[in-house]
């Protein structure tokens, strides 16, 4: 196990030194309440449920697009697949996928994978919906991340459109700094739900037509946000003139 992860790791990072299929990354921007996440079924919740609050850090909005010309399938049949063969979508060379018994139709709610990494980085997460066109998993104590992933298709006039969304702040401290500081896990992450679309692409039968776009949002904790607030009103004070009020 040790060996195939030492030699996936530099295939994955030969092949994303050397990948050609553009990335629209948009730049990151300041978020607002908008960029929370949706509201999770009662039904799914759970002590070992890792919601984005019990996060550390920034919560990242990002989403992840890919646009589909000449698909042999339509968008719920693509979401079907996603749901039947979870696997064959993740980079294999680095990443396995433990699942239970699933149902004839594939993961659905309530069930519960695990996503393992190279690293204590193992990935479990749990169903929370699913439906003709969505599927949305939540993180579970352990995994890297706390918060949501949803994976959807819809047409677009002639288009198939793919769509990986996230909700999510770093789980613990260290992840906080391989992620928001030195974009170590960030990269990680990137590479791939890159490849998730890529693999979406190639299993709807179609062709990509204008690369993989990438947006990000970020959202700082509120107490981080009041901190700054305090942080400029001293220095504003600390700026007026002796016996006077600060311009």
């Amino acid at each position: 196990m040790l060996a195939r992860w030492l030699l996936g790791t530099v295939l994955v990072t030969w092949r994303y030194l050397w990948e050609t299929t553009p990335l629209h990354r948009g730049g990151e921007c300041r978020g607002d309440e908008r960029d929370r996440p949706p509201r999770l079924p009662p039904e799914t919740v759970d002590a070992r449920v890792q919601r984005a609050e019990d996060g550390c850090g920034p919560l990242f909005h990002r989403l992840f697009r890919v646009r589909i010309a000449e698909a042999d399938i339509d968008a719920g049949r693509l979401i079907e697949r996603v749901c039947r063969d979870f696997k064959s979508f993740v980079p294999t060379e680095v990443v396995d996928i433990r699942a239970g018994e699933l149902r004839a139709h594939g993961l659905d709610a309530g069930d519960e994978l695990v996503v393992d990494m190279p690293g204590p980085w193992n990935g479990p997460v749990r169903v929370v919906h699913r439906d003709a066109e969505t599927l949305r998993l939540v993180t579970l104590r352990g995994h890297m991340e706390a918060g949501q992933v949803q994976f959807r298709a819809h047409e677009d006039g002639d288009l198939l459109v793919f769509e990986i969304e996230l909700w999510a702040r770093p789980g613990s401290r260290m992840v906080h700094l391989l992620y928001s500081h030195l974009r170590l896990a960030k990269e990680i992450q990137l590479n791939m739900w890159v490849r998730f679309c890529l693999s979406a692409v190639t299993a709807s039968g179609g062709r990509l037509t204008d690369g993989v776009h990438v947006a990000t949002r970020r959202l700082d904790p509120p107490g981080r946000a009041a901190r700054r607030t305090t942080w400029a009103s001293a220095a504003w004070v600390a700026e007026a003139p002796p016996g006077g009020r600060a311009p």
